[in-house]
């Protein structure tokens, strides 16, 4: 059978990082399992690895022209597998392609991540008196466990990251053979040829997308992420929301770009294709006694390539939030919910060297990388990092916070192109502002008679939406409805679905900071709850999007969130 991607790609090291392929001049049955063991065991949740017999290495990379393996040869070694496979504890199988390279047959064994580790193997596996052991891989070598590595591959033993669990609430009717197709092209996998002639259920399982017996069968959550439509049907909220602030974060006025769906990879090259041409631009830079003009961006394409993959690669999708994106006038930030590994300290993130133990989607990397929108493993920060430096843009800052809940990447715009920024954002202050105080009967509007007086109907239209707003907001405690923690917290469970206990509890908490203080804006709340900026817009986002706040028209010295009539009927419901 034909392997799943393409054979040149792999041994270039495009789609692979180079420690998980291990090559092997020869036969050499001790060695090979002892690695097929390592990757099966996947201490790192990095995804197995491949074991290439027919090319000799030198320093971890392949030396060329190849030695290729005789037909014969692997015709002995598939049959040696056969029984070798039960030897190990519990028994494994891995995959095995036969595929040409330079002219020359190769043997390729794909060994994923095992659904049963951990997993142990004799020593030597041709040996008579066998002696078993742990084996994991250490960076680009297969080592037994030491004891305290082995009481964590035990632990382990239940964890299979979310990606590369089997999805039982659907079948294999759910993927669309044309999405894999497509991608196998996009890949230049020679399995593109195989699907002419054997069923979709047959490609998945080659490909190892299918969980459970063969008699029922299921796609895993990465097929589904990948492979569907819409995979916000399985997993909710799995889009990518943008919205824009052309005032600035203390301004309330923003707009919402429509929501980017679709299969992982089409959101991340469609958010990539909007920022690039809706949001991106260059200037040309004249440098006193130097020939060459110097060309520089607002925002470094190269940076956002690493943000948008990283953020849906990395995020929870079991987290029922979208990847989040936000323009500001001088800088954006992206929000994936389901924070770092815990793994990771902070200062990591200021050193530039994260290297996590941990992998939320093991399996979706992978693919990722083979369609060329992931780099390596650990790579995405440092890179991010050399693209603003080598633009000239202040460095990036990263943020998370104690629990974890999302990560937070904030890139401020070039020196170059801050002041039109700050520029246009005083401007459109100012027009506000003025605004207001014409509504308020403080200004007058400068210019012929005709323009006076549509600007003060227009004015005194403002100051009676912002005027009926605020009518309907009351004085809680001591008001006309009286608070009752309990019955907030009931309110939130029936309105906002597939949010965890922790979590509605905070969202319960932010509601009743906000019926106690009524007409603030997020920095009060955050003074309020105790909570980050990020986290608490989060779950005033839920509550808004539930019916229960909403946002006064008006000033910012009185516009703030307040309840709604809606939310005061179902505390009254539920007075004692």
């Amino acid at each position: 059978m034909p392997l799943h991607i393409n054979i040149h790609d792999l041994i270039a090291g495009r789609i692979v990082e180079d420690e998980r392929i291990e090559y092997k001049k020869g036969w050499n049955p001790g060695s090979v399992y002892r690695s097929i063991c390592a990757f099966a065991n996947d201490f790192d949740d990095i995804g197995g690895g491949y074991i290439i017999i027919g090319i000799e290495e030198k320093n971890g990379r392949p030396i060329l022209p190849i030695a290729g393996v005789d037909e014969e040869e692997i015709d002995k070694i598939q049959k040696d597998m056969i029984g070798f496979n039960n030897l190990m504890n519990p028994a494994y199988h891995a995959k095995v392609s036969i595929e040409e390279y330079d002219g020359k047959k190769i043997l390729v064994i794909w060994a994923l991540s095992g659904n049963s580790r951990p997993y142990e193997v004799p020593d030597e596996i041709k040996a008579k008196d066998k002696k078993y052991h742990y084996y994991i891989r250490v960076m680009a070598s297969s080592v037994i466990a030491n004891k305290e590595q082995r009481e964590e591959l035990i632990a382990l033993s239940n964890k299979i990251p979310f990606d590369d669990r089997g999805n039982t609430k659907v079948d294999t009717n759910d993927i669309s053979f044309t999405l894999l197709k497509e991608h196998l092209r996009q890949t230049n996998s020679r399995l593109l040829e195989w699907t002419e002639e054997h069923s979709k259920a047959d490609v998945l399982a080659l490909m190892e997308l299918l969980s459970g017996p063969p008699e029922l069968v299921h796609p895993r959550n990465v097929a589904l992420m990948l492979f569907t439509d819409d995979p916000e049907k399985y997993f909710p909220s799995t889009r990518v929301e943008i919205v824009n602030f052309p005032n600035g974060a203390d301004d309330p006025e923003f707009f919402e770009v429509p929501a980017i769906v679709g299969p992982v990879p089409n959101q991340i090259r469609q958010t990539l294709q909007y920022l690039k041409t809706n949001i991106l631009k260059q200037k040309t830079k004249k440098i006193a006694g130097q020939a060459e003009s110097v060309k520089v961006w607002n925002y470094p394409y190269e940076a956002f390539e690493e943000i948008i993959a990283n953020a849906l690669y990395h995020r929870d999708y079991q987290d029922r939030e979208p990847v989040e994106v936000r323009i500001y006038p001088d800088h954006i930030m992206v929000i994936n919910y389901g924070g770092p590994d815990r793994s990771i300290k902070p200062i990591a993130f200021k050193s530039g060297t994260i290297i996590p133990r941990r992998y939320r989607n093991r399996r979706l990397g992978d693919f990722l990388k083979e369609l060329d929108l992931t780099e390596g493993k650990a790579t995405g920060i440092p890179r991010i990092k050399k693209a603003m430096k080598m633009n000239g843009s202040p460095a990036p800052v990263f943020d998370t916070d104690e629990d974890r809940s999302y990560f937070q990447v904030t890139l401020h715009i070039h020196p170059e192109f801050a002041v039109e920024a700050h520029t246009g954002n005083e401007a459109t202050k100012h027009t506000t502002e003025n605004l207001g105080r014409i509504a308020n009967g403080e200004a007058k509007v400068e210019g012929n008679e005709g323009a006076n007086v549509q600007a003060n109907e227009g004015a005194n239209a403002q100051a009676k939406n912002r005027k009926d707003a605020l009518k309907g907001q009351i004085a809680i405690p001591g008001g006309q409805v009286n608070i009752n923690a309990k019955a907030i917290e009931e309110i939130i469970e029936g309105a906002i679905e597939g949010a965890t206990t922790r979590k509605r509890d905070k969202i319960a908490r932010t509601l009743k900071a906000i019926i106690e203080h009524e007409n603030n804006r997020i920095p009060e709340y955050v003074k309020i709850t105790g909570y980050h900026a990020k986290t608490l817009e989060s779950y005033i986002r839920q509550l808004r999007e539930a019916g229960f706040i909403a946002f006064t028209e008006g000033g910012t010295k009185i516009g703030g969130y307040y309840i709604t009539d809606m939310l005061k009927a179902k505390l009254k419901e539920r007075e004692v």
